[in-house]
């Protein structure tokens, strides 16, 4: 995971420079354009009947609906940056390269984080439609952890949610796919709730679900080794605890507590 941490950082780093080259130029090509219109829009103005060369140039640029639709394209292509740029944000938020320590970070920020990348698979699908994510953020101070491990615990978390959902809808067990994120402190204690409405787990496996290299998914799908590694991290990393609150038919919940206040 720490390899993987720097070559998701080293790519953010790569793509940040001429995405913000690219998303500051459209702001000046926006008012360049926006110039350009308006003296097209007073030469139109001020000599309403241009000579016949000026007319078929019209015509053939289709003018009426270029300076309509010019505009709009800019504001896509800003949209299109400005969104590369919170991707690029959210890489290097999970990444936590230049957090490896254990230092005082913002849950929040990291599962907002991880959603944002997992974005392409919570959206519609040929075979599903979008998965719903409630958000329940009650008040939560800044912990102490690893930050970037932590958003693994995440990744994988909400990477199985999903498969869950999407096997559930495709069995027709669950019609309105939803997965649902609480944090809350108790006590000393940061808790954390990542729930989904799928088909749930079979209490006889759940004793093993953070056994190494075990897996209920199909073979070739799952290594077995996400939720091991996560059980991992939280308790010997974090000292903290990880349990999966399930029955069949009622979808599956994953409690992540993590004390607010460590000693390394």
């Amino acid at each position: 995971m720490s390899s993987l941490g720097q070559l998701v950082a080293g790519v953010a780093h790569e793509i940040n420079n001429p995405v913000n080259f690219i998303y500051g130029n459209l702001l000046h090509t926006d008012d360049y354009t926006q110039q350009l219109l308006l003296l097209i829009k007073l030469y139109r103005n001020y000599y309403p009947y241009p000579e016949p060369e000026i007319q078929n140039a019209n015509e053939e640029a289709d003018i009426e609906y270029l300076i309509e639709d010019l505009p709009k394209m800019l504001t896509s292509m800003k949209m299109g940056a400005n969104r590369i740029r919170e991707i690029v944000l959210s890489l290097r938020i999970f990444s936590r390269l230049d957090e490896a320590e254990f230092k005082i970070a913002d849950i929040h920020e990291g599962i907002d984080s991880t959603l944002l990348i997992l974005q392409h698979r919570i959206k519609a699908q040929n075979n599903r439609p979008e998965i719903k994510v409630v958000k329940e953020y009650g008040e939560m101070p800044k912990i102490h952890c690893f930050a970037g491990q932590l958003n693994q615990v995440f990744m994988n978390l909400l990477v199985n949610a999903i498969d869950a959902l999407e096997e559930g809808f495709q069995k027709e067990l669950c019609s309105n796919p939803l997965i649902r994120i609480s944090f809350e402190q108790v006590n000393e204690n940061a808790v954390i709730r990542i729930a989904d409405n799928g088909a749930g787990i079979p209490e006889e496996i759940q004793s093993r679900l953070f056994d190494p290299f075990f897996t209920t998914k199909q073979v070739g799908k799952g290594t077995g080794m996400g939720l091991s590694i996560s059980y991992q991290i939280i308790t010997e990393k974090h000292g903290g605890s990880l349990q999966c609150i399930s029955s069949l038919g009622q979808g599956a919940e994953f409690v992540i507590t993590i004390p607010i206040r460590v000693v390394k």
